[in-house]
């Protein structure tokens, strides 16, 4: 389904991302696995992906450095020759009331999780343009549209995520460049097993479906919109969350 397509996904060591990156490779693209700091993880995805018989190469750079970002989507296409499909998953959390969070733990999320995409994309979307074709997939949050105590530096990011997204689907979309996003609930990864046992109990009180999801029921929908299925879906944000944001 994605013979000959070359994929970019960020924070992919680990979970979701990881996750992702799995279900791209294993409909046939090859997967540029991005990290900041997990390097023996994304080498392992590396070697997880080459087991599915795709191609994958891992590439640290911490995309809130625009430069970076840069030179890194200079080498993609050096080595390449396109790229296809962005997938935006790096992200952090710093969380904390806002009258105890600092200036540095807001401006650390905002520039990760909101400036790394405005980076990424905008350093894809010449080449995209180019070949007049192109998925872009965020990866916002439910915290982004209902909002969270002790998350106003992430909701916001991730509520920027969403305004980001529909105004690039309008920017791009006559030269056959689609960007969604998918806003995942609570999902059962690495970030969630640190939750100690009442925020989960109250986490999944909220959850109608009455359970945490799994960073392949986030990965299914996102190699949906990579795929040429989805060609005529653009601007949307789709809910992985089960039910929360009804």
């Amino acid at each position: 389904m994605l013979e000959g397509k070359v994929a970019l996904v960020t924070g992919a060591a680990k979970g979701i991302g990881k996750a992702i990156a799995l279900a791209l490779a294993a409909d046939g693209a090859a997967v540029i696995v991005n990290y900041n700091g997990s390097k023996d993880r994304a080498e392992q995805t590396v070697e997880e992906i080459k087991a599915l018989g795709a191609d994958a190469m891992a590439y640290q750079c911490n995309v809130a450095d625009t430069k970076a970002v840069d030179d890194m989507i200079k080498e993609i296409i050096r080595i390449y020759g396109r790229l296809d499909i962005l997938v935006n998953n790096a992200g952090i959390t710093r969380d904390n009331l806002i009258m105890k969070m600092t200036e540095e733990d807001f401006d650390a999320v905002i520039n990760a999780n909101l400036k790394g995409c405005f980076n990424t994309i905008k350093a894809v979307s010449r080449q995209m343009l180019k070949q007049r074709s192109g998925r872009i997939i965020n990866i916002t949050s439910v915290s982004g549209i209902l909002g969270n105590a002790g998350q106003a530096n992430y909701a916001a990011s991730k509520a920027g995520i969403i305004g980001l997204t529909k105004t690039m689907a309008r920017e791009l979309a006559s030269r056959g460049i689609t960007v969604n996003a998918v806003a995942p609930g609570f999902v059962d990864t690495d970030m969630t097993q640190t939750l100690s046992d009442s925020i989960k109990a109250a986490a999944t009180a909220q959850i109608p479906l009455g359970h945490f999801g799994r960073p392949e029921d986030i990965a299914s929908m996102a190699a949906y919109l990579a795929s040429e299925k989805a060609s005529y879906i653009t601007g949307q944000i789709i809910s992985v969350d089960g039910g929360m944001a009804i």
